[in-house]
């Protein structure tokens, strides 16, 4: 699972990097997609968080290109990227609200501790495990649980706020430590 996850990062990164070669390549500037680079995160943002069961981290890469390259605003970028996220984040709710009876889930081992935590603590427990930054598994355990989907994405748009900030914070702060690219 490691091993999956980390290819899945390389992957992704190999795209941030061959988009930045071919801005490179054929001398066009971030700035030019400045205007649009908000949409742009959104778009790729609420596509990647719509994929439940296939961790995509190519959007992180998007929001760091939008801040690094575009010269966007660093809290604006991440609050477009997590309403994104968040609505993203309804494809796994409404799967695993309506996955409950179509998959019986009950026979599913651990399943009943997790519903029976997401519905002991509800919004505190979609917070917590909105802000690990795997998998969307909160939108599953939410549906299943029945959760009202407002009590669902009332603490999913916090944690992914969150979440965007320090790995767009921080991420850029590592990228700049790198050496540069050659393109």
């Amino acid at each position: 699972m490691v091993l999956y996850l980390v290819i899945l990062a390389g992957i992704s990164f190999g795209f941030y990097l061959l988009f930045r070669y071919l801005m490179a390549y054929f001398n066009i500037s971030g700035e030019r997609f400045a205007p649009i680079a908000y949409l742009i995160v959104f778009g790729v943002t609420l596509a990647c968080n719509a994929f439940i069961f296939v961790p995509v981290v190519f959007h992180i890469y998007i929001m760091m290109w939008a801040v690094n390259d575009c010269n966007c605003n660093l809290v604006l970028v991440i609050l477009v990227a997590s309403v994104a996220g968040a609505l993203g984040e309804i494809t796994g709710y409404y799967a695993g609200y309506w996955g409950k009876k179509i998959a019986h889930l009950e026979n599913v081992p651990g399943y009943d501790r997790f519903v029976g935590w997401m519905q002991r603590y509800g919004p505190l427990g979609i917070f917590l495990v909105s802000l690990q930054p795997l998998t969307d598994i909160a939108g599953l355990l939410a549906g299943a649980s029945k959760l009202p989907i407002w009590k669902f994405l009332l603490p999913c748009w916090p944690a992914k706020f969150l979440k965007y900030f320090f790995i767009c914070y921080f991420g850029g702060a590592i990228l700049s430590i790198l050496p540069p690219l050659p393109f």
